[in-house]
């Protein structure tokens, strides 16, 4: 038996039951976001950012979303600088300006701690721009410690909706030389950002609307073309 195995399958089940009415909430949001035709907008740093990155121009996903895919939120240009920005005031609204962001969209932030400068003032400027906002966050690790900058409001402290990924405080689900190891964040995240968008596909259908899908790039036949042209000028990184 593999124990990381058996952790993950009870973590992804706690996460349906303790979240059930949250998850239809945000369910219901997302589906709105697609039958009205608006973008999802995705954000998180470091090792949060794969989860935004998780739903962009994915196969079989959705094309009508927009993750935030700068170097500095990433671990690609250096672990330590980009662990160094997310706790800098300021740097999300560098980003912010970037994106072409209305007030329909639908937003959703992501930050197992919850409590870094950048998820948090994202957040505060996609309620001030009048977003619905999401989080995706471990209220664990969050109630556990304190913001980044004093005084200020952790992430689920802030959003309208809080998705809790049930992770425990250090990202760890086992035990192992005595030492907490076995991250958990990434695969609970993806969990929750795909059961999400599923559900909310299926609520879009069944009123008739044509899902805008990508194609795998990889089976012949098939283009994206008409989705590329279709959103170029709504989301960045296309």
């Amino acid at each position: 038996m593999y124990e990381y195995h058996q952790a993950t399958k009870s973590l992804l089940d706690r996460i349906f039951e303790t979240n059930k009415e949250k998850l239809s909430e945000a369910t219901a949001c997302m589906a709105k976001t697609i039958i009205e035709d608006r973008i999802i907008h995705t954000f998180g740093t470091g090792h949060s950012h794969m989860i935004g990155l998780e739903l962009f121009v994915r196969a079989g996903g959705l094309a009508n979303v927009n993750a935030f895919l700068d170097s500095i939120v990433m671990t690609s240009e250096g672990a330590r600088r980009s662990a160094e920005i997310e706790r800098i005031s300021g740097v999300s609204k560098v980003l912010w300006d970037q994106h072409n962001i209305e007030k329909e969209d639908l937003f959703i932030v992501i930050s197992n701690s919850g409590r870094n400068a950048m998820p948090i003032e994202m957040a505060e400027l996609a309620k001030a721009n009048g977003n619905k906002v999401i989080a995706i966050t471990s209220i664990k690790q969050s109630k556990k410690y304190p913001a980044r900058i004093e005084g200020q409001k952790k992430l689920y402290e802030i959003v309208d909706l809080v998705i809790d990924n049930c992770v425990k405080p250090g990202d760890g689900m086992l035990k192992i030389g005595g030492e907490l190891t076995g991250a958990a964040s990434t695969i609970a995240g993806c969990f929750i950002v795909n059961l999400l968008a599923t559900e909310a596909m299926k609520i879009a259908a069944d009123k008739g609307v044509k899902l805008p899908l990508y194609y795998s790039q990889n089976i012949d036949g098939f283009d994206n073309d008409t989705l590329y042209d279709r959103y170029k000028d709504r989301i960045k990184h296309l």
